[in-house]
């Protein structure tokens, strides 16, 4: 059954029934279930989530894998590596990005811009923009962190941009071995070369990686690559 909108749109109006109405938020949310043809908003909640592309993809994830998920900027890896940790969360694990990219307001922001209430997964959800992140620094701060919890690396090509640090290769080796060790689930979020051109194939592949420092590609389990609405994923070559 199609949605009429998307969840987070009824989620909003969901609340605004609630201040409306005088009435709890769970009531106003199980009326607005029912107008979508469900008899509670629990249920609404998981075919909404089963049918995204991150419902879709998680369970095909393992404990100890490494995965690349790339695209072109705009075209939505950041938002769809929120959404896999949301589809973790909601299965009771941790989740935690790391970005030399955003601050922790832009992660926040960009998990509200999908529908989520940060709040909703307190105590599950980490954001770590230090300047010193890298393998060394995500193994260290990931050393207790449970089997299963599922990590984002945000973004691959600027692990070693600083002269510190060991390079590109050194440090994804150690970071499969600690995934592996730990049972994590690591995604690493990468740029995709500016020459990668949609109108000859419809999604980027490992071919089109971004690589200003060499890199054995072979170390990821699994890919997802991202251009506009199509999503590929397969298992890494």
């Amino acid at each position: 059954m199609k949605l009429s909108a998307p969840i987070y749109h009824l989620k909003r109006k969901a609340k605004r029934l609630s201040r409306e109405d005088g009435i709890p938020l769970h009531d106003a949310l199980d009326r607005v279930a029912t107008t979508e043809g469900f008899s509670a908003w629990s249920l609404l909640a998981a075919k909404a989530a089963a049918e995204t592309p991150a419902g879709k993809l998680f369970p095909q994830f393992r404990p100890g894998e490494l995965v690349l998920l790339g695209s072109r900027p705009g075209h939505g890896k950041t938002l769809m590596s929120l959404e896999l940790a949301v589809e973790a969360m909601r299965k009771g694990s941790r989740a935690a990005f790391f970005s030399l990219e955003y601050t922790e307001r832009d992660v926040l922001d960009r998990l509200r811009a999908i529908g989520v209430d940060p709040a909703q997964f307190d105590g599950l959800f980490e954001v770590d923009c230090s300047d010193a992140i890298s393998a060394d620094y995500v193994v260290k701060q990931m050393a207790a962190a449970p089997r299963g919890t599922f990590v984002v690396i945000d973004y691959l090509q600027l692990l070693d941009q600083r002269r510190e640090n060991p390079d590109l290769t050194v440090q994804v080796r150690a970071l499969r071995s600690f995934a592996r060790d730990k049972g994590l689930i690591v995604v690493f979020i990468s740029q995709i070369d500016r020459s990668y051109d949609a109108a000859v194939k419809p999604c980027p592949d490992l071919s089109d990686v971004r690589l200003p420092n060499p890199l054995d590609l072979k170390l990821f389990d699994k890919t997802c690559f991202i251009n506009n609405s199509e999503v590929q994923f397969r298992a890494a070559s």
